[in-house]
């Protein structure tokens, strides 16, 4: 439960319909499995207790009576268990019967929560049993101890602020206003649902969209508990499809029609943090709802859900295309309204044969078939220095091209030198004044350039150099508009093979796939037998780290310990534990230590959640202190 990790179980046990001894047996073997595996929050279907096809039995008080005394006795059973456990069970209150989830803890029947919506169509006759509950919770005397009973009961527990959970039952989130949204709007920040939704054809993708649809709504974890085999056949059969969502995404879900316990963790810290940052999700302050304490204690949870390794990239081939698709339209659509607001005559591009450049190009191709223009007005400009190797200018000027654009040579190694002689500076020491100065000659010459033919400057530079300040600051830095500055490294890369994959031109094909080949590199220090000398990873560290890093940090505001616990999960056999905290505390270094750049930056469109505009995502001080993240990760457990 240590950074907000939760584990949490949804499970269906085997059951035989009114047998509440055999169910109570088969409940309290779950229980003991379901805590062993460190699950803190263990939730079973709807009249799991009884069985939930015991139609007309539910009025027999034979059953009823059994069933009140098991609930004692698996409440009994968890006083030794570290659990917020919630069992469905048919209760009988003041001479009405309700179906109900009762929520137990350390031996205690902490609530009732009771079903609002009964459902009385098709196959469901539950109104010939069953009365809907109260409109509100109230405290009722239950057995000799006074309990809340009613909907929408919240759960919180008493050592853990962000950990805060309520029930509903079946129906109710099929509902047009399900009870779980007052609660979540009070502050639960977890809904589990005891259920017996039976199966029919297309049900269940029904059902698995509801339940992520209710998560994202909520910005909330949900654990989904289904009836399974078991169940009475007469009419229906029950699926057991269990389900576990946090904010919009399935984080497990169970095979059909096997009775099985599914376990995965909820990260309730990173739901507190979208709803802090998500203005319309407004939590309700009038405290209208009855909240309970529970305990469970604090330990370290053993990590069972997987991060993708690079989140900005989507894994399944035909959503990725798609994806890549809808990006290079955004940026084409950002750039052709530039262009036709400023009614430029051309575009200008710096064009080094790299990744960045080539992605620019591509976009600044399409912007000009949108507009209509004459791809000839893109003026791809290289201009080869101290580091450029054959490599990166040929594909430069093939490109250039292939692509329609009309190629500018500008070499500006003379230019250079006679810059070092004029701010006396030695041409044999390669420090950064030797880098930057050639960085700063190429922007003043696209903006010349730019300037005589009425033209704008393309830039070039992704979101993961911005995060990580690897950029002259006005040189590559400075542009007239940014078309890749949402774009991160990992996916820079797939852009470019999306582009290489589509085009029928096999020679400009071949060009995209060598650019690709090509180590990431600024190329600004002399290349060493005609080979690239100068690794940007070797630098600054391998982008697939760093992007990593960037998500977590800007999307859920995770602290460093929690990222580098997650990235040694997900990097395991790819990069060992000292050198991902050697470039975990690199990126937090530099990501402070280079605001200044990203508070200048020019425009450029947004193309992900994820972004570094300072007038509107990500806002800063440029002087703001690193030290409480840098002590964070060397605090950690």
């Amino acid at each position: 439960m240590r950074q907000g990790f939760v584990k949490v179980a949804a499970a269906t046990p085997d059951i035989r319909v009114a047998d509440v001894e055999y169910n109570t047996g088969k409940i309290c073997e779950i229980i003991d499995e379901a805590v062993n595996n460190q699950a803190k929050i263990i939730v079973f279907p709807e009249l799991s207790v009884t069985g939930y096809t015991c139609s007309d039995l539910f009025t027999q008080d034979a059953l009823l009576t059994q069933s009140r005394a098991a609930l004692h006795r698996i409440a009994e059973y968890t006083k030794e268990k570290d659990a917020l456990i919630f069992v469905g069970v048919p209760i009988s209150i003041g001479g009405e019967l309700y179906n109900v989830a009762a929520a137990l803890n350390k031996g205690a029947v902490l609530g009732l929560t009771t079903k609002t919506f009964l459902p009385n169509y098709g196959e469901f006759y539950e109104m010939r049993q069953f009365r809907p509950g109260p409109k509100k919770a109230s405290m009722i005397l239950f057995d000799g101890e006074e309990i809340p009973f009613g909907p929408q009961i919240l759960y919180q527990a008493s050592n853990m602020e962000n950990l805060v959970v309520s029930a509903e039952i079946c129906e109710d989130v099929w509902s047009p206003v399900p009870p779980s949204i007052l609660a979540a709007m009070e502050g639960a920040t977890v809904i589990v649902n005891c259920s017996a939704s039976d199966e029919t054809i297309g049900k269940d993708s029904y059902r698995r969209e509801l339940i992520a649809g209710q998560s994202a709504r909520l910005l909330a974890g949900y654990v989904y508990a289904n009836a399974g085999e078991g169940e009475s056949t007469t009419d229906l059969v029950f699926g057991g499809h269990n389900i576990i969502a946090e904010n919009g995404t399935i984080l497990k879900e169970a095979k059909r029609f096997h009775n099985e316990t599914i376990y995965t963790e909820i990260d309730v810290n990173r739901l507190v943090s979208e709803r802090r940052k998500n203005t319309t999700f407004q939590t309700s302050m009038e405290r209208e709802l009855v909240r309970v304490p529970f305990h469970v204690e604090i330990e370290k949870t053993f990590l069972t859900r997987r991060f993708p390794a690079k989140p900005f990239v989507p894994n399944d081939e035909k959503t990725r295309a798609e994806r890549c698709e809808e990006i290079l339209t955004i940026q084409a659509m950002g750039l052709k309204k530039r262009l036709a607001h400023t009614r430029s005559q051309c575009a200008v591009v710096g064009i080094s044969g790299g990744l960045d450049s080539t992605l620019a190009l591509i976009v600044t191709a399409k912007a000009f078939d949108m507009l209509g223009l004459d791809k000839k007005n893109i003026v791809a400009v290289t201009m080869p220095c101290f580091g450029t190797t054959d490599r990166t200018y040929q594909n430069a000027c093939r490109m250039s091209e292939k692509l329609g654009a009309t190629l500018r040579e500008v070499p500006i190694a003379d230019a250079v030198n006679i810059h070092f002689r004029d701010i006396g500076h030695d041409a044999d020491d390669h420090s950064v004044t030797y880098e930057n100065s050639q960085a700063r000659e190429r922007t003043q010459i696209l903006m010349d350039i730019a300037n005589k033919n009425n033209g704008m400057v393309i830039g070039t530079g992704d979101m993961s150099e911005l995060a990580l300040g690897w950029a002259t600051y006005n040189g590559d830095h400075m542009s007239m508009y940014g078309v890749n500055a949402s774009v991160p490294k990992t996916l820079v890369r797939h852009l470019v093979k999306y582009a290489a994959d589509i085009t029928e031109d096999q020679a400009l094909k071949d060009v995209l796939y060598d650019v690709l080949d090509t180590p990431v590199s600024p190329e600004l220090l002399p290349p060493k037998d005609g080979v690239i000398s100068q690794k940007t990873e070797d630098l600054v560290g391998p982008y697939e780290l760093h992007d990593f890093f960037l998500y977590y940090v800007l999307r859920f505001g995770y602290e460093p310990g929690k990222i580098f616990r997650i990235a040694k999960i997900t990097f395991d056999n790819v990069y060992d534990e000292e050198t991902i905290l050697k470039w975990l505390e690199k990126f937090f270094y530099r990501f402070f230590s280079q605001q200044f750049k990203r508070s200048c930056l020019p425009d450029g469109p947004k193309i992900g959640t994820v972004a570094l505009s300072p007038r509107g995502d990500w806002r800063m001080p440029s002087d703001a202190c690193v030290d409480v993240w840098i002590r964070d990760l060397r605090e950690r457990d």
